[in-house]
């Protein structure tokens, strides 16, 4: 892959760091010499292989497990990774889920609140926390990972998870302008279709997935790949001129 030269040296905190999409964006910044702090919840195993490549190249990286539902777990997160990497640059908010499937009828109250935290209440308690942090360069970003499906609404029973990311958009939009001025750059990404992940292997079966495809001008679904090289470019334009931008990644599916 291409290195981008503009990442070295630079801290970077990926959460859900250590699968599918996480997991490639990972890689992409050990890759283009960022040191890196992997948060993940049950993949433990992939992010100490992970701290063990980027050490393996000269870098800093710490593997750090936690609940970030929960305010303390979060907080817990970005003071770990301010103590390992001696500070913070670049905040990747990737972790998220669908859950399951569940129409309107059958959206339970515990349900809709499990998924609205997961996506979007996890992601204010790490950003709150790591904003001051970010304040201390003169140039720093977010990326906020949404989806399509906030966009578009999503197929059948994703109601909350498409509300919830749809949510981020406007999350990313919001805090561009509150964090501008202390130089901090926030934008989103928003994927269609990414094969390969545990997301779309537990929650889009196969007929659904050529259904897509069948639409889409490219004719091709996504890899995690493609998610990745998105996030390193607008993280890595610290100093750039685009925030409050969400970058459509689903290969001409849905365009605006």
């Amino acid at each position: 892959m291409n290195i981008n030269s503009k990442l070295i040296g630079k801290n970077v905190l990926i959460t859900a760091g250590a699968q599918g999409i996480g997991e490639a964006i990972t890689r992409h910044f050990i890759d283009s010499g960022a040191n890196v702090a992997i948060h993940f919840f049950s993949s433990g195993d992939t992010a100490k292989q992970l701290t063990k490549y980027a050490t393996s190249k000269g870098q800093k990286a710490v593997a750090i497990s936690g609940d970030l539902t929960k305010e303390s777990d979060a907080n817990a997160l970005v003071e770990k990774t301010v103590a390992a990497l001696g500070g913070l640059d670049i905040l990747i908010n990737n972790a998220g889920s669908l859950v399951a499937r569940k129409r309107l009828g059958e959206l339970e109250t515990s349900f809709w609140h499990k998924v609205m935290d997961i996506n979007m209440t996890s992601m204010m308690f790490v950003t709150r926390a790591a904003a001051p942090h970010l304040a201390k360069n003169e140039n720093s970003s977010m990326v906020n990972l949404a989806s399509l499906a906030g966009r578009k609404g999503g197929h059948a029973g994703s109601l909350a998870y498409s509300t919830s990311k749809g949510a981020i958009l406007t999350f990313t939009r919001a805090l561009s302008s509150e964090l501008g001025p202390q130089g901090t750059r926030v934008n989103a990404v928003a994927p269609g279709l990414i094969l390969g992940t545990s997301f779309h292997n537990t929650h889009t079966t196969k007929a659904s997935a050529a259904k897509t495809i069948a639409g889409i001008p490219i004719e091709r679904a996504g890899n995690a790949d493609d998610v990745a090289r998105a996030v390193l470019y607008l993280a890595s334009e610290y100093d750039g001129f685009i925030t409050g931008a969400t970058l459509d990644i689903n290969g001409g599916a849905y365009n605006m």
